[in-house]
This record gives structure tokens, C-alpha cells and sequence, in this order.
């Protein structure tokens, strides 16, 4: 592998979305990620293939060990002996108890970086409960009400607080804790919660609260999903006066007599109408060829196939297909360290001797 973590060992325990995302980023930027699943190991594909690619198993290799066994548990504590990293996903406590907890880890690896990231964290009355997305994001204040429009911010598709207040913040600690123990010679802990990042990423609401009137309205007419006439969909998120003049013009409603002021409130849903039935004029192709020439905060909502052929999004390789499946490509791009193409998701258990030899040699 290449990038700037070569070098670097991740051990990441299989079980949670938050877990195999840091893991994937982790591989991505270069890291020796091993990821150790439960044995027996899933079989393989009954026609003797692979089984379609998984974005969030890409770049590592994987062990099969079990974890309810001495033998399990000795061969897991062997390999965090040769790691720089390990990531653990488990609700709180259940590590320690199968015995591969910071304690035992650590007394192996006093340099080891050992991450464990959960929905609400190790500690109060809800440390052990399930913490799925909307329900980490309601409770931090993440879906505060709009102040203009006193409704719930809608919450977004994708995982919000898995990914970007867990996954992410949890990658960025591990990384913290990297560097300084390369001035102190000791590992540590890096205990992530979903919800500790979730109303951390939640800054902007707070923002809005001490800032009166300095935010983005989640409801105007002017950041809004519009309908075509051939049923696809754009985004218009108008927001600057310079954007949202370039969407009057080009929707042709610059001069329109007795415009809704965007400033009122009250007027939202006459100025909502009145730009909904200008896109249901034309297909979604007309309008992206129309405002393709011009920053009026206009986009199409794609798939991600079609994302994937978006001249913006090509000109930056934003995707790659791996095993004739396509997946996001590494965000960061390195200039004096640039990283590999991402490699293919292993077969649980498909390198457990492999990386036992290696790693312990």
C-alpha cells in the first residue's frame, strides 16, 4: 500500500457501520488494515465467486477469530501486540468482557492507539442502548427547529451521525492520538460517541441561536428540492442574492410582475408555487444545460451512477469501480504521498494465517 498512514497497523474488530467506515477511511489513506471477523468465517458465494463489493469492506484483509475462546482471544491480543491502531465498535463493555478490552490491550501494547466508538458513549444510563441515526441526531439538537419557520430541520439520508459525527471524528482522535504518541512514546484511549459528534457537527444550529438571523432556512422557497416535468428532480440552494438573481433570470421571473419578496416569510409558499411551476415547464435536462452556465446554486439531484459521469465530479475522479461495482474514491488527495487505488473486500477469514505470520514475525 501506499499513502501517508503506509507503515501504519489497524486492527478493526467487525460489527458496526461506524467502525468499518473508519476502517475504510483508514485503508484508504494507506494503513495496514486488518479487519477481524467472527469465526466459523461466512462461506463463500455458492457459485465459488465473490459476493458484490462493499465500499465499507474495502482496502484490509481479515482474519477469523473466536472471540469466545482462549485461543480467540490470545490470537486477538497477539495481533494488537503489532498494532498501532485497533477499532472496536462493541456496545460498552462487551470488549472487556470477552477479555480484548483497553486493560488487557494495552498491558500487551502500551503504544497502542486503542479506539472504541459507540452510540452514546461509555457512560450514563443510556451508554448500553441502541443508538440508531435520527434518534442521536434528535436528542443533540442536530433537528432543532427552523427559527424562521419553527419546524424540525428535515433529517438527511445519510446517516449523519454514524458517518460524519462518528466515523469521522472518531478517524480524526485516532489520528490525534497517533501523533502524540509519537512525542510521548504512549498509546491511549480514544473513546468516540455517535452522539458527542452529532452535537458536535450540530455547530451550525448553535450558530443560529447566537447569531439571530444567520443561518440557512431549511424550508425557504429558495433551498428547496423542485420537481420537472419529465418527474427528476433539482436543488436550488439560492441562498447569496447574487445566486438567487442568476435563478430568477434564468427561470425567467427577473421582471415578473408582483414577485413574492423571499425576505417574507409569509410569502413562501405564492414565491414556492411560482418557481414550482416554472420547473414543471421543461424536463430535468433543459434546466441542467441552462444553469450548467451559470452559479445560481443550482444542481440536479442524480444517482450515483449518474453522479459518477458528472463532468465536475469526473473531472475530479470522485468514483471508482472496483470489482465492476462503483463506490466513492478517496476523498483526500496527497501530493507528496499520493495513496493506492483502493484494493478489493476480502472474504471473511480469507488471510487469518496470512497476516498471523506476518504480523507476529
Amino acid at each position: 500500500m501506499a499513502g501517508p498512514l503506509t507503515g501504519v497497523r489497524v486492527l478493526e474488530f467487525a460489527g458496526s457501520a461506524p467502525t468499518a467506515y473508519a476502517g475504510t477511511v483508514l485503508a484508504d489513506l494507506g494503513a495496514d488494515v486488518v479487519r477481524v471477523d467472527r469465526a466459523p468465517a461466512t462461506a463463500p458465494a455458492p457459485d465459488g465467486g465473490r459476493a458484490p463489493e462493499n465500499p465499507l469492506s474495502r482496502g484490509r484483509r481479515s482474519v477469523a477469530l473466536d472471540l469466545k475462546s482462549a485461543e480467540g482471544v490470545e490470537r486477538a491480543l497477539s495481533l494488537a501486540e503489532h498494532a498501532d491502531i485497533l477499532v472496536e465498535g462493541f456496545r460498552p463493555g462487551v470488549a472487556d468482557r470477552l477479555g480484548i478490552g483497553p486493560e488487557a490491550a494495552l498491558a500487551r501494547n502500551p503504544r497502542l492507539v486503542y479506539g472504541r466508538v459507540s452510540g452514546w458513549g461509555q457512560e450514563g444510563e443510556w451508554a448500553g442502548r441502541a443508538a440508531h441515526d435520527l434518534a442521536v441526531l434528535a436528542l443533540t439538537g442536530a433537528l432543532d427547529t427552523d427559527p424562521v419557520t419553527g419546524a424540525p430541520v428535515p433529517p438527511p439520508s445519510a446517516y449523519l451521525s454514524s458517518f460524519a459525527g462518528g466515523a469521522n471524528v472518531h478517524v480524526q482522535g485516532l489520528l490525534a492520538a497517533l501523533h502524540a504518541r509519537e512525542r510521548s512514546g504512549r498509546g491511549q484511549v480514544v473513546d468516540t460517541a455517535l452522539a458527542d459528534g452529532a452535537a458536535l457537527i450540530a455547530t451550525l444550529v448553535h450558530q443560529w441561536r447566537a447569531v439571530p438571523g444567520n443561518h440557512t432556512v431549511t424550508d425557504a422557497p429558495h433551498y428547496a428540492l423542485y420537481r420537472a416535468a419529465d418527474g427528476r428532480h433539482l436543488a436550488v440552494a439560492a441562498i447569496e442574492p447574487r445566486l438567487y438573481a442568476n435563478l430568477l433570470d434564468r427561470l425567467g421571473l427577473a421582471d415578473a410582475e408582483g414577485l413574492p419578496d423571499r425576505a417574507d416569510p409569509a410569502a413562501w409558499p405564492a414565491l414556492r408555487a411560482l418557481i414550482a411551476g416554472r420547473f414543471e415547464t421543461r424536463d430535468r435536462e433543459h434546466w441542467v444545460k441552462l444553469f450548467d452556465a451559470v452559479d445560481a446554486g443550482v444542481a440536479p439531484v442524480l444517482t450515483p451512477a449518474e453522479a459518477a459521469e458528472h463532468h465536475q465530479l469526473a473531472a475530479r475522479g470522485a468514483f471508482v469501480e472496483i470489482g465492476d461495482t462503483l463506490q466513492p474514491a478517496p476523498a483526500s488527495r496527497f501530493a507528496a504521498t499520493p495513496a493506492d487505488a483502493p484494493g478489493r473486500a476480502p472474504l471473511p477469514g480469507e488471510h487469518t494465517e496470512e497476516v498471523l505470520a506476518e504480523w507476529r514475525a
